[in-house]
């Protein structure tokens, strides 16, 4: 055995770990047995439910039968069960004995977000994720463990921001494991768990660094490499306010924390460290900034998606974190965790075979209305999927429009590696902007401008910060004033259309959206060069008014320099 968590952890908890750990990979041998098994099992558990009835689940004995009586589909198809499951009635979706804990919000393809039950079971097969992870990413950086486990920061957000007419809460499923988290455990987690309650994201960053910049970091846990980043950024810019507060035992007021969650700090906060102090004020003496490099020396690795346009951001890692290895977390949603990555430096990770039944659809299938689909031992490698969960929160071939990449085996269990969000979704920095949410605030922005446009794309774009640009023809915006009209009222729009993108903008992971001129005649050019590469005829092309590409932009002839 390596160096063990036992000195940290004791018994009780690294014995369990490491054994969870072993067991997932001796499972991924024989990845066709333990999915069947997981399936039926789950058949059966929810069988007298609405759902179960309605597609007879007591008649299904194989995976095929399953796919006979239960077509794949998307929230929608699932909303009027989640909608009795929001008031109460959980035999909607689940059989005797299920407990739903809370509903994570997440964005929906409409401005309604979408409510995906936490189920005891699922909150179990969460965490077992993260744990089996985490042990592997430990042993594979053991120096993380030479005196006992190095502290970790990882922030959360709030379980409880509402609740459902059955008084069920609504939040993020981060803020509910930080909350049920043990007092052992919590000891290693630098970020006190009422932190997660906190709604502005700047003041949030900086009790990130309040409560770790004296600690001597092992990693930084973030889904998303913009959050690490902007905590970096935010120390090197309140460097003077952070060293007189770890000087002081002081939170400066200037930070938007609620009373009540300042006084739960209080204790905690009180705690002066000049030592620390000290150290941080030569350091910025020194080279004239903050830098995580410097106070983090013993930093092991980062942890957060590798994966789609993350790598954009894993450019800036350097000049903060100098040559510190990063792990991807995993391909994770409020749906569900999907893979469990067991190398650094890469996107892909091992399907979670343990804990989700999948299926996959074949790229060159998923416009067709009832697509052909493939198991986990199908896919090829080399080839491109979207994932089709069913999952312990009651989703049954849940199609979550995840693009992957099939990119080897692990045993009889692949490896995949996330791409984007499917053809009709873009997502920077985890907003998920959806191609109906982008035509439905373009529709509402040109009637509150009072114009009308011929055509319009929408496409992602990155200076120092990502942000959307909308391409218009230029003739479309002759009048004064119009630009600047259409990109507040589009602004406004997306915020109300998406959740997510509204947080990315206020806690500035994305810049505002731009609205670029192209010259007359562009969308005829763009049409052109789409139907050469597709193949297609004038007849059967749809403009589409989203694409997920960073470098399409370079493609058009802007008349505004783009950075």
């Amino acid at each position: 055995m390596t160096i063990s968590l036992l000195r940290l952890l004791g018994a009780p908890v690294e014995i369990p770990a490491r054994r969870l750990a072993r067991a997932f990979l001796d499972q991924t041998r024989r990845a066709a047995d333990v999915q069947r098994e997981l399936l039926l099992r789950r058949v059966a558990r929810h069988a007298d439910s609405q759902f179960g009835r309605d597609h007879f689940f007591g008649e299904i004995r194989t995976p095929a039968d399953f796919r006979r009586r239960v077509p794949i589909g998307n929230y929608d198809r699932l909303e009027p069960y989640l909608d009795r499951v929001r008031q109460g009635d959980l035999g909607a979706l689940f059989g005797p004995g299920t407990e739903v804990l809370m509903f994570a919000l997440t964005s929906g393809t409409t401005h309604r977000p979408k409510t995906i039950p936490v189920t005891r079971e699922s909150l179990r097969d969460y965490r077992e994720g993260w744990t089996i992870w985490g042990i592997l990413a430990f042993d594979a950086h053991i120096e993380i463990l030479r005196r006992g486990l190095q502290p970790i920061l990882q922030l959360a957000s709030d379980w409880r921001e509402t609740v459902t007419p059955a008084g069920i809460p609504c939040g993020a499923i981060t803020g509910l494991t930080a909350h049920m988290q043990s007092l052992l455990v919590r000891t290693t987690y630098c970020m006190p768990a009422a932190a997660s309650r906190i709604k502005d994201i700047e003041s949030k960053y900086y009790l990130a660094l309040r409560f770790s910049a004296y600690r001597d970091l092992g990693t930084i846990i973030a889904a998303n490499p913009s959050t690490i980043l902007a905590i970096a950024r935010l120390g090197d810019r309140e460097k003077a306010v952070l060293i007189r507060d770890l000087a002081d035992g002081t939170i400066d007021p200037r930070w938007s924390i609620p009373p009540a969650i300042r006084r739960q700090l209080r204790l905690r906060s009180a705690l002066r460290h000049p030592r620390a102090a000290r150290a941080l004020e030569r350091i910025a003496e020194r080279t004239g900034r903050l830098l995580p490099k410097d106070y983090w020396p013993n930093l092991r690795f980062l942890s957060n998606w590798m994966g789609g346009t993350m790598k954009a951001y894993l450019r800036g890692y350097p000049e903060f974190f100098g040559e510190t290895p990063v792990r991807d977390v995993g391909l994770i949603a409020s749906e569900g965790r999907m893979t469990i990555p067991i190398e650094d430096g890469t996107p892909a990770g091992l399907l979670d075979i343990r804990h989700h039944y999948f299926e996959f659809i074949p790229e060159d299938q998923a416009d067709r209305p009832e697509p052909e689909t493939v198991e986990a031992t199908e896919l090829i490698e080399g080839r491109n999927y979207f994932i089709v969960l069913t999952t312990a929160a009651g989703l049954y071939r849940y199609n979550i429009s995840d693009l992957v990449r099939c990119v080897g085996y692990h045993g009889a269990t692949p490896l995949i590696e996330f791409l984007n969000k499917g053809a009709h979704f873009s997502s920077l920095t985890g907003e998920k902007l959806s191609e109906h949410q982008v035509i439905a605030a373009v529709q509402a922005a040109q009637r509150a401008a009072g114009l009308r446009l011929t055509s319009y794309l929408l496409l992602p774009c990155w200076a120092e910060w990502p942000y959307y640009s909308l391409l218009v023809e230029e003739d479309d915006l002759a009048e004064p004033g119009l630009i600047e009209r259409l990109a507040a009222t589009l602004e406004q729009e997306l915020r109300r259309q998406n959740l997510e993108y509204a947080n990315r903008r206020d806690t500035l992971r994305l810049g505002p959206v731009r609205i670029l001129t192209i010259p007359p005649g562009s969308w005829t050019e763009f049409q052109q060069r789409r139907l050469a590469q597709s193949g297609g005829t004038v007849e059967q092309y749809k403009q589409p008014h989203l694409i997920p590409d960073l470098d399409l932009i370079g493609t058009f002839r802007v008349r505004q320099p783009v950075p």
